[in-house]
């Protein structure tokens, strides 16, 4: 009797199903589908190709070369990657992508959702917050319009798109998991957007998009402890890449200043003494002399609260603020002092550059700057390695842009007059040591 009874069930729940309506009540079923249909043309996938000088270790003898009677002549070669773009300009063929999926590329192509394969062209990119923008042929491009990531919530749908794999073009979506997160390694400017919609490899530079198809986020990491895709998704959001594109295409880089100071979170204990509710603001720890808070009147011990009408809870806040604060115009800083609250207005200076070359020739082909506040709040002293031609001699012994110099045989470098004083005084092999992404390394440059 039970079994005849679940029969029965089996084949009225299949004609249930098997009856669907495309309407209820007269209207259709939700679907993604027309959103898509307007979105998906303006997300590109992206394949680089870079060739690598390889070198083996052996090759560095003399006597085992001319042995085997072998050129001095490192071999090439090549590897590829792929990503994904999201077309933000179509008149001029702007696509924006993450830094990591262009990085040292030779060679860029992008692969239309029509089937077109375009060569394309750097115009600028920024390590510190993942982003890049290249240029493709303009003719039959769609964009996708930048939304106000501000006005996002935790619980918004929305929708990833991108070429995880190198499968295709793919769309899974989802909702906002969290706002404001920080801690991906090796970005300076961090301010995710957390989401839950499935993103694998292949899928950086892609589009996270609203349910109106505007662009909320270019999809950049994952946090995973398996390789793969556990629910937890990280993307960029519009409003920073907003910021970063047009100085992208304004300049070719992005051109960032500083207050000059260094500042630390404050801790419950340090809120109370200050009066400072949790989340209210920084701690200035140090006030570089000279520097623009400096001539602002600005002191260790304040409390910032907003920079440019930015409000500050945490150190990467006030990060996040400075790195996307215009340069060269006036802007306020709110800060508590004694109880007090007080502005002050300033301009930020451009972070001073300076060759390589004219420092050392054994460094012909750098640019180092000074470290900023947030290098400095994590405990950092040193120089910035913060770009570096391909060809030159550093990068032949390994060092990478972002690279922080911290001493130089053996001599601890505190600043970029310390750092050239230290050049001068030792004319024959340098040991650099230097940091990157927490790990500690050493270079021999003879």
């Amino acid at each position: 009797m039970r079994k005849l009874l679940f029969i029965v069930l089996l084949a009225v729940t299949c004609q249930l199903f098997a009856a669907l309506p495309s309407a209820v009540h007269g209207q259709p079923l939700p679907s993604l589908a027309p959103v898509l249909e307007e979105v998906t043309p303006s997300v590109v996938n992206v394949y680089t190709r870079t060739r690598v000088q390889v070198r083996s270790p052996l090759m560095n003898d003399p006597l085992f070369r001319r042995f085997f009677r072998l050129p001095d002549v490192p071999q090439e070669r090549v590897s590829q990657s792929l990503g994904s773009g999201v077309i933000v300009d179509a008149a001029a063929g702007y696509v924006l992508t993450n830094n990591h999926v262009i990085e040292n590329a030779d060679d860029i192509a992008v692969s239309l959702q029509d089937g077109r394969s375009l060569q394309a062209e750097l115009v600028g990119r920024d390590p510190d917050t993942d982003l890049a923008v290249i240029r493709i042929p303009a003719e039959g491009l769609r964009a996708l319009p930048l939304a106000d990531s501000s006005e996002l919530r935790v619980g918004d749908f929305v929708v990833a798109v991108g070429n995880p794999f190198g499968l295709g073009q793919t769309v899974t979506s989802g909702i906002v998991s969290a706002l404001g997160r920080a801690g991906v390694r090796g970005l300076e400017f961090q301010n995710f957007i957390q989401t839950d919609a499935s993103i694998n490899p292949g899928n950086s530079g892609g589009a996270l998009i609203n349910l109106r198809g505007e662009l909320v986020g270019i999809n950049s990491a994952i946090f995973t402890p398996s390789g793969g895709n556990v629910g937890i998704g990280f993307a960029i959001p519009s409003q920073m890449a907003r910021y970063v594109l047009d100085q992208l295409i304004r300049f070719g880089e992005v051109r960032r200043g500083t207050l000059g100071v260094s500042v630390q979170d404050l801790s419950p204990e340090l809120a109370e003494a200050f009066s400072v509710p949790p989340g209210g603001g920084v701690l200035v720890a140090e006030v570089l002399s000279g520097s623009v808070a400096d001539a602002a009147g600005l002191q260790p011990g304040d409390v910032l609260t907003s920079l440019a009408q930015r409000p500050i809870r945490d150190a990467q806040d006030f990060m996040n603020a400075e790195g996307q604060a215009p340069v060269g115009e006036p802007l306020t800083v709110s800060y508590l002092r004694d109880g007090h609250n007080r502005e002050s207005r300033l301009q930020l200076e451009p972070t001073p550059r300076v060759q390589g070359a004219e420092l050392d020739a054994r460094l012909r082909g750098a640019v180092f700057t000074e470290l900023d506040a947030g290098d400095r709040a994590r405990g950092l002293s040193g120089v910035l390695l913060e770009s570096l031609e391909r060809d030159s001699r550093l990068a032949y012994e390994g060092l990478r842009p972002g690279d922080v110099i911290t001493a130089v045989n053996r001599q601890r470098v505190h600043s970029m007059e310390a750092f050239q004083a230290l050049l001068v005084a030792r004319p024959g092999r340098l040991l650099l040591q230097l940091r990157r992404g927490g790990e500690a390394y050493i270079a021999r440059i003879d």
